[in-house]
């Protein structure tokens, strides 16, 4: 089962510079630009965690999720119930527990809905994550609709993540630690076996491999990092709502990893942020005569999805790595 049959795609040394380039210009933000803009881009650090988590089930084991924003939402509310009023708690047992939570919440609805397949996989998880979302939306209880406040970031100790700039390196290491990590699951045994399910689970079951554990496995460990990315999320904002946990939330997610393209978690990781800065943009345009162009920005985020669709089907990671090809005659290498 070759690199290309399975999509674990290698990185063309020409994407590894890039890739190294773009992490040096990540680490110099906060020497450059505004405290507004560093803050802009930890926040699409954060997504890009969270984009990446729905990538191993989407992009390497097939598995379509549309309830993946519950596990995100989970572990930010878990933050702020956490968290007292008066005082700041301790990143080193809250973390933990916060992602042990949608890791937890995660095994628990993988347990039934990876029995099913195709649409009604996609169906069972949307019904599931909606289940979630009125559970907090409709309880005052956990905070309604108007959502809770975390009035502190959490401590640790020997570094302070009230510094935005310590903050702003802290998700960055974060962020590289999951890209490294999810990189070596691809080329490891569990990686393999998930991508051979993608491609023929029927197969895969006949050569006596467990699937319904390896999907379930994969389901939760994703619920665990989207809740990593969620914890982050409000650490960083000081807020958490139902809407964390909402079908939007979701989409926007699987629009991330389709732009950047699927099964190379690099790709996800660019898709996030170009999704972001792209929303920015379009929400920033001006009225044109009657036509207030920002207020659709959903039109145009909507037909600049079909355009990559379909002008670049492997995402706007194939794209980069096809010029990288062509202007250095590139060879694929991890």
């Amino acid at each position: 089962m070759n690199a290309a049959t399975t999509r674990l795609e290698t990185l063309p040394r020409g994407l590894q510079i890039a890739l190294a380039l773009a992490l040096l210009a990540l680490a110099l933000v906060p020497f450059f630009a505004a405290d507004f803009y560093a803050q802009m881009v930890a926040r699409m650090m954060i997504l890009a965690i969270f984009a990446m988590s729905l990538d191993l089930l989407q992009g390497v084991a097939g598995l379509v999720s549309l309830g993946h924003a519950a596990y995100f939402g989970l572990a930010g509310y878990a933050l702020a119930f956490l968290t007292p009023q008066g005082e700041a708690v301790s990143l080193w047992w809250t973390l933990p527990v916060a992602v042990g939570a949608s890791a937890l919440a995660a095994l628990v609805i993988g347990f039934f809905v990876v029995r099913t397949q195709g649409i009604y996989f996609i169906m069972v998880t949307m019904a599931f994550a909606q289940m979630v979302f009125y559970l907090f939306f409709d309880n005052k209880v956990l905070g309604g609709s108007d959502g809770v406040y975390i009035n502190f970031k959490p401590d640790a100790g020997f570094f302070d993540l009230e510094n935005k700039v310590v903050f702003y390196y802290f998700t960055l290491a974060v962020l590289l630690a999951v890209y490294v990590f999810l990189r070596r699951l691809l080329f490891s045994p569990f990686g393999r076996a998930l991508a051979g399910i993608r491609v023929n689970e029927h197969r895969m079951r006949a050569m006596g491999f467990g699937t319904f554990g390896y999907k379930l496995a994969a389901f939760t460990l994703a619920g665990a990092l989207a809740g990593l990315a969620g914890y982050l999320w409000g650490a960083q904002t000081g807020f958490v709502n139902p809407e964390l946990m909402g079908f939007h939330m979701s989409a926007d997610a699987i629009m991330m990893v389709i732009l950047g393209g699927m099964g190379n978690f690099a790709g996800a990781i660019l898709g996030a942020f170009t999704f972001e800065w792209l929303l920015d943009q379009f929400k920033a345009l001006p009225e044109l005569g009657a036509f207030n162009a920002g207020k659709h920005w959903q039109l145009w985020i909507g037909l600049f999805m079909v355009a990559v669709v379909v002008v670049a089907p492997r995402g706007l990671l194939g794209i980069v790595e096809r010029i990288l090809r062509k202007s250095g005659g590139d060879d694929g290498q991890r």
